[in-house]
Formats: structure tokens, sequence, C-alpha cells
């Protein structure tokens, strides 16, 4: 343990602008994501809710992974299974970065039980224990790393045992308020959560943001010395900071400038409001890299997208996912890209649909072009009005500029795709591929029944259903021969025309009345023949 301090707090203003570094030898991060969540009135774990396309949980620990020299841990609880399914595939697409350990919270016993959970990870084995922990929330998407590095400043300036961020709110109501041990004096006393304060700490306008670092030597045997003898029954982690106080050691604090950054997300208007900072900070940053939007409040891009300098995006265009741009594009307006890697000096033009597909350099798409997943368009290729494809490589150079369907297709260089081309890729039980040499030209309506090769060369007459393989520089016609019957336009004009006038006078005739159509009654007796008299 380090030698007792006072406990004076230092409160320091965040700077505007903190150069980022590398990572820091020595940190741990904690990563509190085992919560209910019950304000969100939803069926999913509240850090699973996305913000800018990324779940919120992501962001915490997209920061702990760039501070963090040591191990970074996940504490789950509810949906733990889905929680680290999501933290799993998010993390696995990082290199060279810190392990990320995920470790359950099977009983909600509180914050303070919650990093307890921890300890395993960090159990001191071939490396050293952490010198620091670093304490984050998985709910908190607007909290920016350079604020963290300002708090690790400030614990490390200070020589404090723990370092805590706190917000002065307007309304403080819901949040735990920071008590100062006297009035006018700067030590902190302790932490008091919003249910367990009296009138006069709920009067204070200073609350913990729920963000700290603490002495590695200090955190897990102040941990155990926890007491859950508070309205909530449970294990609090702002009760640390009495425990801190009561030792004579030294606790520091960092006030942020704008409180919104560290506040975290307990509702669905939180969310959307949080959903909106971020939109705007991925904006701004995208700007400043060299990109340029026309509207840029209409242009939405997600967390994890990434767009290459002097790539012009136009008035409501969506990139979503893991979705690349490469430089010199232009993306025309009202178009959405879904996980797409896209290369340099594309143009795709109005209301386009991609998803899952790559694109290559110098290609020219759209409009009203649907790529779904599996599709790639080589360089300088075409692709024109309507054209729908899926799992289709449309080779370098090749055009399907208008109204065709393209499905389970290898298509090679220089191939001219018809208007109203199909590649019949199904037969109601298994799909059927469709290979196409380079050169071939198809001509319009043309239907190819899978499985089926066109080769190098060919030429498709319009109209024509290939069923069978065509071979190179090959000439395939397969439709019905044309006859032309000499007069039989004129003959049938003729024959509608008399069926017209027929129609006509049938419909001119008097209808009998009503008295003409009553019939007489016939009677029950004897029948009188025709022409006797009566």
């Amino acid at each position: 343990m380090r030698h007792q301090r006072s406990t004076e707090v230092s409160t320091v203003k965040k700077p505007v602008n903190s150069d980022q570094q590398g990572k820091i030898a020595g940190l741990a991060v904690v990563v509190m994501a085992a919560g209910l969540g019950k304000r969100m009135r939803s069926k999913q774990a509240k850090v699973l809710h996305p913000v800018a396309g990324q779940a919120m949980v992501l962001y915490s620990v997209g920061l702990g992974l760039r501070v963090a020299g040591d191990c970074v841990a996940v504490v789950v609880g509810h949906q733990a299974d889905l929680v680290r399914q999501v933290i799993d595939r998010a993390t696995s697409r990082k290199t060279g970065g810190s392990p990320v350990a995920i470790v359950e919270q099977r009983e909600q016993l509180g914050t303070g039980h919650a990093v307890l959970q921890s300890r395993p990870v960090f159990a001191v084995g071939k490396r050293g224990a952490p010198s620091r922990y670093l304490i984050l929330n998985g709910d908190t998407p607007l909290l920016q790393e350079k604020t963290v590095r300002e708090l690790l400043r400030v614990h490390e300036a200070e020589c404090a045992t723990v370092t805590l961020l706190t917000a002065v709110l307007a309304d403080a109501s819901g949040y735990g308020r920071v008590v100062r041990a006297h009035s006018g004096e700067r030590g902190v006393s302790r932490i008091v959560e919003d249910r367990d304060a009296n009138a006069e700490e709920q009067a204070i306008r200073e609350i913990n943001v729920g963000t700290y670092v603490v002495d590695g030597e200090f955190l897990f045997s102040a941990l155990e010395q926890l007491d859950p003898s508070n309205a909530q029954g449970e294990y609090y982690l702002t009760d640390i900071i009495h425990l801190a106080q009561h030792s004579g050691q030294r606790v520091a604090a960092v006030v942020l400038d704008n409180p919104d950054e560290g506040l975290g997300v307990n509702t669905r208007l939180q969310l959307a409001q949080a959903e909106q900072v971020v939109r705007q900070q991925i904006r701004d940053r995208w700007l400043d890299a060299g990109v340029t939007m026309i509207d840029p409040s209409s242009v939405w891009i997600d967390a994890t997208v990434t767009i290459g300098k002097d790539t012009i995006l136009y008035p409501n265009v969506t990139l979503e996912g893991v979705t690349v741009i490469g430089e010199d594009c232009v993306l025309h307006s009202s178009t959405r890209l879904t996980d797409c890697i896209v290369g340099n000096g594309v143009e795709i033009l109005d209301h386009c649909l991609f998803a899952a597909s790559h694109i290559e350099d110098d290609a020219h798409l759209g409009p009203f072009v649907h790529l779904r997943p599996g599709v790639v368009v080589r360089k300088k290729a075409k692709v024109g009005n309507f054209v729908e494809m899926k799992k289709t490589d449309l080779g370098e150079g090749s055009k399907a500029n208008h109204l065709s369907y393209l499905g389970d297709a290898k298509i090679g260089k220089g191939v001219n795709i018809g208007a109203g081309t199909v590649t019949c890729n199904y037969d109601g039980v298994q799909k059927f591929q469709t290979v196409i040499g380079d050169g071939v030209f198809l001509g319009s309506d043309t239907q190819l029944i899978a499985p089926v090769t066109v080769g190098a060369g060919a030429i498709i007459a319009a109209g024509t259903t290939v069923t069978e393989d065509v071979p190179a520089d090959a000439l395939a016609i397969a439709r019905a021969p044309q006859v032309n019957r000499a007069g039989w336009a004129a003959r049938r004009r003729a024959l509608q025309t008399s069926a017209t006038r027929e129609t006509l006078n049938v419909k001119r005739e008097p209808k009998p009345s009503g008295r003409m159509k009553k019939r007489l009654p016939v009677s029950k007796g004897r029948q009188v023949k025709k022409g006797s008299r009566g």
C-alpha cells in the first residue's frame, strides 16, 4: 500500500484540447456492463442498444483498448451471452489490441460487487499486477478519450489513490451526490446515492459521473470492505471514496466542462440524444479528414465506417456497418451502403442500395441499383438502371446497364449484359451458377437457365433462352422461328369490326315489356291441340 496522504481533492478543469497518446503501461480497465437497464423498457440489455450503428458497450470497450497497457475486463450480467457475443465479434477484428476478458456477475449485488468479479482476471501470474485501474460504465458512449487521459494525468500528478470524474448539473436528481467534507473546503468525504440522500444532500448539484481511476494496491482490498447497509442493499463502488478518506488517502477529481459527456444513457430519450451527438461527432471528424458533404446534417455515417479523402457525399447518403469508402468517390443522394468495400474513383448515382458487396476502382453504378450480399463489381465495370445482383462477380469493364437480374453468376471481362437479362439460378430446390466468359455479348431479354456456361467471345441473340452450354465464339439462338402470314392482320380487324356491329345491333333492339313477358296460366284440365276449335 502507498503511504497515507491528505484527503485534499483537486478539482481540475478538463482542457479543451488534449493530445492523444499510446497505451499506458500498468493501466488495466474494467467496464461495467451487467445492469438490467429497466428504464429503457426493452427486452434487450441496455448496453446492447446501438448508437450510430454500434452497441453502446463497444464505445467503452474501444476506449479501454486504446488506453490500456494491460488487460481490459468487461463485467457482464443481464443477457450475458449476448453481450459476450457482441464484444467478441467486435474485438476479434482488432489487431494488436490489449486482450479483452469477459467475467460474469451472476447476482446483481451492486457496482462494487460487479468490479470485484474482475479480480481473477488481474491475479498476479507471469506479469505483475496493474498499478492503476480505470473503471468505466458500459452506457457512456459520449465519453471522450481526451477526458479519460486527463483523468489519468491528474491521478498521477496528484499522487492520488482515487480520482473520480464529476459534473455540475442544474438538476442533479437521480444521480449520486459528491459530498464535501466541510463547506468551502475541497475535501470529499463520500458519494451519496440519490435514494440514500437526505434533504440537504439532495440539494447538492455536483454529481458523480461514475468513471474512476483507482490505485492498484487499494482497489480490491477496499472492495472487500464494502457494506451493503443502504437503501438498495447493494455493494456500492462509490463507498471506496469514503474508505480512502477514512484511511487518509488522497482523492482527486476532474470536473467536466460539458456534463453531458460523462452521463450514462438510461432512457430511450437519452439514447436518441446520444445518437444525435455521436452522429455529429462522426460527421465533424470526416469533414476534418477531407470528406465533402453537400448537406452534412442529412448524411448518416456509422461509427465503424471509413472514408477516403476527397470523396463527396450528397444529401441523404447512409453508410452503415463496416463500410470502407475509398478516395475520390462520389455518392449521390439517397444511397445506402451496408458492410461494403468501395475502391477509389467510384461513382454511385441516386437511389442505390448495396449490402456486403465489393466495388473496385473506377466502377460506375446507378441509379436504382440493388446489390445484395456477395457481389463483386470489378474495375471500370458499369451497373445501371434497375439492375439487381446477388452473389455475382461482374468482370473488369463489363456492363449491365438496364433492367436485369444477375444471381449466382461468374461474369468475365468486357461482357455486355443486354437489357432484361436474367440468370435463372433457382429451380425451386437448389441454387445453380451461371458462368459467362470474357468478351461475351448477351442480347436483350436473354434468359440463362443455370447451371450453364457461355464460352468466351460468344454472342447470344436477343430473346434467347439458354438451356445448354454455349461454346466459345459461337452464336446461340434459341427462340421460335418467325412466321409472317400475309393479310392476317387485316382479316382480323375486319372480323373485329363485324363483331362490334352485331353487338351494337343487339343492344338497339327493343326489349319486351313486362306485361308481354307474363305467361297465361296453363289449365290443369284437357289440353287443346294446336288448330282445334275451342
